[in-house]
This record gives C-alpha cells, structure tokens and sequence, in this order.
C-alpha cells in the first residue's frame, strides 16, 4: 500500500511541475541569451486566460495552445525590443510588464471566471504504462507531461551538444567575442527571448487547461517567481532547473499529504510552505553556507561539487550589446 502510495504521488509531481518545467525552460533559453525576462509571472497568467478564453470559444485546444504561444511571445517580443533596441533596463520593464499582465488577465477574463471549458485529455501510453512502477509514474499522463519531457533532453541537448547552442550561450557569456566571430548578437538574443516568451506561454495554457482546469482571478499568481527562482537555483543548466522544478512540485504535494495529515495546522502553512523552502534553498545555494560545507570535503571532491553546484549567471545577463 505505501509503494502503491508513493508511485501515485510521484506520478502527482510529474504531471502537476510539467507547466513549471516549461516556463523555466523557456526562461532558461532567454537568459542563456542575456536577457532576463522579469515578466514571467504576468506572462504566465495572461497567457493561461489567453489560451482557456480561446479554447473555450472555439471548442478548439490547439487554437487555445496557439494563442497562449503568441501572448507569451509578443510579451517576451516588448521585453526584447525595450532592451536590445532602447537599451532600457529589463529589470525595470519586466517588473511593469509582470503587473500589466496580471492586472489585463484579471479584466479580459472576468466573463470566464469559473466556466467548465475544454481540457487536454490524458493519453497513457499503451504497453509502457503496464510496465510495474516506472508505467504509472511516467506513461499514464497526457500530452503536456511527455513534452515537457522531451523538452528538458531537447534544451540540454541544443545547449551544450549543437553549434547553435555554442553559439547562445557566446552571446550570453561574451557577446564581444561571438561579434568578432560574426555571430549577430541583438538577433539571437530576439530570437531566444521570443522562443523562452512561447514557450511561458505554454506553461501558462497548461495550468487553465491541463493542471489547474477553467480560469479564475490570480489563477497561476506566483508561479511566474517561482520559475524565475528555479533557473537560479539549476544554476541556468536546463537538467538542474528541471530537478529544481519537480523539487518544487514534490515539497508541494508534500504539504498536501501534511496537510491530510495533521488538520490542526492552518491550511496557508502548507500553501505557504513550498515557496519559503525554495527561497532558504536559494538563499543556501547562493550564500555562504554552500561554501562552508564544501570546505568540509578534501580538495578534488571539493572542485567537482563546486562545478557541478555552479550557480554563476551567464556573464552578460542583463547587459545591453551596442556595436561600435
């Protein structure tokens, strides 16, 4: 009963993290490039009554994945064009474009507030779900979760094994050098900054019509920060950020299940409860603590958990690129 129990609540993580895992995936890609999307929070919201409101006029899912796409492109699209071409702060413009965001979904959508629409039916695969365990826990899931998947693999895999992604992470590390070696460095930066803005829009499609169905006011608030503090934690390394994602996930299925557990304790603890864990965890990996236990382990081991912990941003994030 308690292995029945564990597959059922990994299985829970899994499907519940894949709209996180995709946003941090996109935002991952942005800031690889040097830009920081501050925006993700609105984005995601926008984007999740974008793609319910559509779907739910249309009767049509791709038609809502489509829309969700654009919005979050066309965000990521202004965030871009104050940074590389006005040379604005995109700290500052993300901050505003996070708040107009949230502030448009709440007034575009108040006629779908809480209208059963439309949701992406879930598809096990056939012969791998039958397989004990390891079948429930990652073949019994629909779409979104096998993509998201996917994804992670796909990211990692254009990073750090294509010459594109030699030449993305040039442009985010030294975007001097990658001009000298005639790489354009505004318009990769474009072109990454819309893709990691799609694909936060498909993260927020999948919360109104996969994880968390139909729209309601504030309906995925916080989860653009969080996935912004999970590219932080995975030290901008797409298979860290997605360990961080489903770490997030799993701390908040967790306080579900304590929450069954001990119904004394106030309901806003265990909601609360995951996003201060993340934030001591981001705090721990990003002070001193990280450093004090490394010191512990002899001098190699030392050097190798240092690497593999390395939580340094892309040196050029946030930095304009002007040509001479």
């Amino acid at each position: 009963m308690e292995i029945t129990l564990l597959v059922r609540i990994l299985s829970s993580v899994l499907a519940n993290s894949s709209p996180l895992v995709i946003a941090a995936m996109g935002e991952t890609i942005s800031e690889r490039a040097g830009v920081i999307n501050l925006s993700l929070d609105g984005s995601i919201m926008l984007s999740a009554m974008s793609g319910f409101a559509v779907a739910y006029l249309t009767g049509n899912l791709v038609w809502g994945f489509l829309a969700a796409m654009t919005v979050g492109a066309l965000i990521a699209l202004l965030i871009a064009f104050a940074s590389i071409t006005l040379h604005q702060d995109q700290v500052a413009v993300g901050f505003v474009l996070t708040l107009l965001g949230a502030e448009l979904a709440n007034f575009l959508g108040e006629p779908f507030v809480r209208r059963p629409g439309p949701r992406v039916p879930h598809m096990p695969i056939p012969l791998l779900r039958d397989i004990p365990v390891v079948g429930e826990i990652f073949f019994t899931h629909d779409i979104l979760v096998y993509a998201s998947i996917v994804l992670i693999v796909v990211v990692w895999f254009w990073i750090f094994k294509t010459q594109a992604g030699l030449r993305l992470r040039g442009v985010g590390e030294r975007p001097e050098a990658a001009f000298a070696r005639g790489v354009n460095v505004n318009r990769l930066r474009y072109l990454y900054t819309v893709i990691g803005g799609a694909l936060v829009g498909i993260a927020g499609a999948a919360y109104s019509l996969s994880v968390k169905l139909g729209w309601s006011e504030g309906h995925t608030l916080g989860n653009g920060w969080i996935a912004l503090a999970i590219v932080i934690f995975g030290g901008w390394h797409p298979l860290r950020v997605a360990f961080g994602a489903y770490l997030f996930g799993a701390l908040t299925s967790l306080g579900g299940i304590l929450q069954r557990s001990i119904p004394g304790v106030p309901t806003q603890v265990f909601q609360a409860a995951p996003f201060a864990l993340m934030i001591l965890v981001l705090l721990f990996v990003s002070g001193g603590a990280l450093e004090r236990l490394l010191s512990l382990f002899p001098p190699r081991i030392r050097r190798l958990l240092r690497e593999a912990l390395r939580v340094a941003p892309p040196s050029a994030l946030g930095r304009p690129f002007v040509t001479e």
